[in-house]
């Protein structure tokens, strides 16, 4: 299989007056199509920022970074823009839905903005939310909702415009117990269904195991 992800001597430090901190010290890491792989790692191993490098998110990073085959370095402002908009799903740990908007209309949004029509969005929209068991709650502002139900909405939100690759920053840091399990369950079948592949971040070994793979992040080194 094509790799969707390839990391080649990452590298990201910060200054704070006099002191170099060193996040990313030469991260090398694939992602296959179609491969989940957990990115495992305590708060402050890097997990985020190799997540915002992945996601093209800021610049002030070293190495290559190749996203379904393009290098990233090569890439202006409005391509680097481009690329992550057409071939990138995020899913954070907060939510960040727009709160006066429904369900439906959080998924249909990106797709909107992304170029589809408004049928083709709103059944993408309602197929995904469905699949996730929100039917009966296309209609409710985030307000009205649980916080698995916005998660969840956040998860189809993130799958929208089919992207080839979904990054997750503790997707169901926020939840308890039962329901992190439950959602995280749905957001890895219907991330396999859609064939995207995944790179999830999370400091939980035990919600990691489920994943396809496992790599550790240790003071800004895989492990």
């Amino acid at each position: 299989m094509n790799d969707v992800v390839r990391l080649t001597d990452v590298r990201r430090s910060f200054t704070q007056g006099d002191v170099t901190i060193d996040v990313l010290q030469g991260v090398n890491l694939n992602v296959a199509e179609g491969e989940i792989v957990a990115l495992l790692g305590p708060s402050g191993s890097g997990k985020s920022t190799l997540l915002q490098a992945v996601g093209l998110l800021e610049g002030g990073f070293s190495g290559s970074i190749r996203i379904d085959g393009v290098e990233a370095s090569e890439l202006n402002s409005d391509d680097r823009t481009t690329l992550r908009r057409e071939k990138i799903g995020f899913v954070y740990q907060f939510h960040h839905l727009l709160p006066d908007f429904d369900a439906r209309e959080n998924v249909v949004l990106p797709q909107l903005i992304a170029g589809a029509t408004k049928p083709e969005a709103i059944a993408r929209s309602e197929r995904l939310l469905s699949t996730l068991g929100l039917a009966n709650r296309l209609d409710h502002r985030p307000s009205k909702l649980s916080g698995g139900e916005q998660q969840r909405v956040a998860v189809a939100r993130g799958l929208a415009n089919r992207p080839k690759l979904i990054l997750a920053d503790e997707p169901t840091g926020n939840l308890d117990e039962k329901t992190a399990d439950v959602v995280l369950a749905e957001f890895l079948s219907l991330v396999r269904e859609e064939g995207s592949a995944a790179l999830v971040a999370t400091h939980n070994e035990r919600l990691a195991q489920k994943m396809d793979r496992l790599v550790r992040l240790h003071e800004g080194r895989i492990a």
